[in-house]
């Protein structure tokens, strides 16, 4: 069926579940990021048409709209229908001035234009069951403790937990809690279970972009989405923040047991540095806590496994879009990287890359979504040498009449 995104059989996987009543519409609805309501409107669509039910035509972005037609539509409203609120001046466009426009594009519009303001949501504490299958919902987090009172500083201790199982499929101690060690815990938990639907996390800087607004504040384009967002997107897995602890009660009761029990069997074990600790965490206390605390039975899977094609190491980077110089080269983190020819083109000059920067150090430059070179960062910061034989290839006559 054309048109058909992995988006959409996801909807429909987990709508198929609730016609079949395997989950409640309240877990469907905080996976697929939809109201109770709304859900059961879809499931009455799925009923009646099957897939297509699902599948809604595309309609115009406000952001690709000509500016004359947002004009018009805030002068209207300014003008005529300030008083309506944004659905019902929705039918308003269509009906009277054939302007035929999603909700969510005239309330952005509207707002732009600073005439409308957004409710603030009131904060619904809850306690949530779990959910019925294994890989619908990953909780994830990172706790700071003296893991090893030997030693004086304190460590992360960053893991996931499956919150119909209580299994942890990954976890590991750090010196901090960065993103390159969040993306790495994530990465390991696909490639020992398979992709999951969706991240329970906090709103710690790395999940979640805080956005300040002001006329003296600029957000630069690279702060528009983290890294951790834009990566679990690319795998349509869906990011949940909990918007406290007590939201995230199933992996904060794994930390306090890991600092009651992880810490004597260091001790019995005379573990006193990190390195033995991270070995015997994963090869050993994961195991043995899976044993003793997780539960399977009964309990059926949705984990599905990694797709063909699909390269962990470059959608777990860190990504810059930089624009090549003249001289084929992009700069980026202090250094100066030269850009070969290759079967894509000759010359990039002038062309846009996406630099994805991987945890090891290696560097990988995108052009269209193709890798054209990887290169690994110099310790010293000052990685670039001019290539005298690319240069010389580069000035030769040959060169410029393939350009032209």
């Amino acid at each position: 069926m054309d048109g058909v995104t992995m988006k959409d059989i996801r909807k429909y996987e987990v709508l198929k579940e609730v016609l079949e009543k395997r989950i409640k519409g309240y877990q469907a609805a905080q996976l697929l990021g939809y109201s109770k309501v709304h859900i059961s409107r879809l499931k009455k669509r799925l009923q009646k048409n099957g897939l297509e039910g699902l599948l809604r035509p595309k309609k115009p972005s406000s952001k690709k709209l000509p500016i004359f037609v947002r004009e018009k539509i805030a002068r209207l409203y300014k003008e005529v229908y300030y008083d309506f609120n944004v659905m019902h001046f929705k039918d308003k466009l269509e009906e009277v001035h054939n302007i035929k426009l999603s909700y969510e594009t005239i309330r952005t519009i509207l707002v732009q234009y600073m005439l409308h303001k957004p409710k603030k949501k009131k904060k619904v504490y809850r306690r949530r069951r779990r959910m019925p299958k294994a890989g619908l919902l990953i909780q994830m987090d990172s706790s700071q403790h003296n893991w090893i009172p030997s030693v004086e500083q304190k460590w992360w201790l960053t893991a996931t937990i499956d919150d119909a199982t209580n299994e942890v499929p990954y976890a590991k101690l750090y010196l901090t809690d960065g993103v390159f060690n969040n993306m790495e815990v994530i990465r390991e938990t696909i490639e020992a279970k398979g992709l999951f639907y969706a991240l329970y996390v906090d709103k710690a800087s790395h999940f979640k972009t805080t956005r300040y607004g002001g006329v003296h504040v600029n957000v630069a384009p690279e702060q528009e989405d983290t890294h951790i967002e834009r990566a679990l997107e690319e795998l349509n897995i869906r990011l949940i923040w909990a918007h406290s602890p007590q939201a995230k009660g199933r992996i904060e009761r794994l930390f306090g047991l890991f600092q009651d029990r992880f810490i004597k069997e260091l001790r019995l074990r005379g573990i006193n540095e990190y390195t033995e600790a991270n070995k015997y965490l994963q090869d050993e206390f994961i195991p043995y806590y899976n044993r003793r605390f997780a539960h399977k039975e009964g309990i059926g899977s949705v984990y599905t496994p990694l797709p063909e094609g699909i390269n962990l190491e470059l959608i777990f980077s860190k990504r810059f879009e930089r624009t090549v110089n003249f001289d084929n080269t992009v700069k980026f983190q202090g250094e100066i990287i030269q850009i070969p020819p290759s079967k894509h083109r000759i010359s990039f000059a002038k062309c846009v890359v996406e630099i994805c920067w991987v945890s090891n150090g290696k560097i990988y430059i995108l052009y269209k979504g193709n890798v054209i070179y990887t290169v690994n960062l110099s310790q010293n910061g000052k990685s670039y040498k001019l290539n005298r034989e690319i240069d010389g290839f580069l000035n030769q006559r040959e060169y410029e009449k393939v350009l032209v």
